[in-house]
């Protein structure tokens, strides 16, 4: 949505540069054929003088009758620069996750950031090891399929309550610096009550990582201990030499062939 305002001065702006500019043309065309016309008559040029003078000087009246009717209304009210630069950005995470790579850039920017705003605080390991883990099972969610469908939900439900226990925790973690020294027994107690249920969930979580590569490793494991891609060219690999063991065979028993003389004379 663009800026009401800027589009208001805008149009004001143009609407008082085309009345001048009309006026101007209307005063000239007026006074010329106010000069030529009472010489010779009027004629088919002084008509066309005249027509061009009646036509500016409409044209200029209309653009100051349509610029006096906008200025009267009120100018619309300035825009928040916040809401400006946050329309700016939707606008450009819009253009990005239009891109066929757009939605992993956007995706690692934000990953990047909130590890930025956690760093410091006691909470940047556990976010850390948050992070490996959702992006292995990231990689792993296109195969995870079939009866390990449910289990990508899960995981995606605990991912994000273990984000928000994160943000809980640096909350607390900030204001306990700020506490007095009196109540900060028990507001610490709490930081570390949250801290232990963090940890034990990024557990589960990576947990859940692993049960999920297993399944995968399972799922993906052929039936015999060769793999059906060695096997085909150890089969290549013997019809090859069998075929180039028939021609020397072939080779060694043809009848050799006398070369052609031409006679003498």
């Amino acid at each position: 949505m663009a800026d009401e305002r800027a589009r208001y001065f805008r149009r004001l702006g143009k609407l008082r540069r085309s009345a001048r500019r009309w006026s101007v043309a209307a005063g000239g065309l007026g006074g010329t054929a106010a000069v030529l016309i009472p010489y010779a008559g009027i004629g088919l040029p002084d008509a066309a003088w005249a027509g061009a003078a009646g036509t500016a000087i409409a044209m200029a009246a209309w653009r100051w009758i349509d610029l006096k009717a906008l200025a009267a209304r009120p100018a619309p009210p300035p825009v928040d620069p916040a809401e400006v630069a946050a329309r700016n950005r939707a606008r450009l995470v819009a253009a990005v996750e239009r891109l066929p790579a757009g939605p992993g850039v956007l995706a690692e920017v934000r990953r990047v950031r909130s590890r930025y705003a956690m760093r410091g605080t006691s909470v940047a390991p556990l976010w850390g090891r948050l992070d490996q883990a959702a992006l292995a099972l990231g990689g792993m969610s296109g195969r995870l399929t079939g009866l390990a469908a449910p289990a990508l939900e899960q995981a995606a439900d605990a991912d994000r309550s273990l984000r928000e226990l994160a943000g809980r925790v640096v909350s607390v973690e900030r204001a306990l610096h700020l506490a007095p020294a009196e109540p900060r027994s028990p507001l610490a107690d709490v930081h570390q009550e949250l801290v232990a249920q963090l940890d034990s969930g990024v557990a589960a979580y990576e947990q859940l990582v692993v049960a999920a590569a297993g399944f995968l490793a399972e799922d993906s494991r052929p039936a015999t201990t060769e793999h059906v891609a060695a096997a085909r060219l150890a089969e290549a690999t013997d019809l090859l030499h069998g075929v180039s063991s028939a021609l020397a065979e072939l080779r060694a028993t043809a009848p050799a062939t006398a070369p052609i003389r031409t006679p003498t004379t």
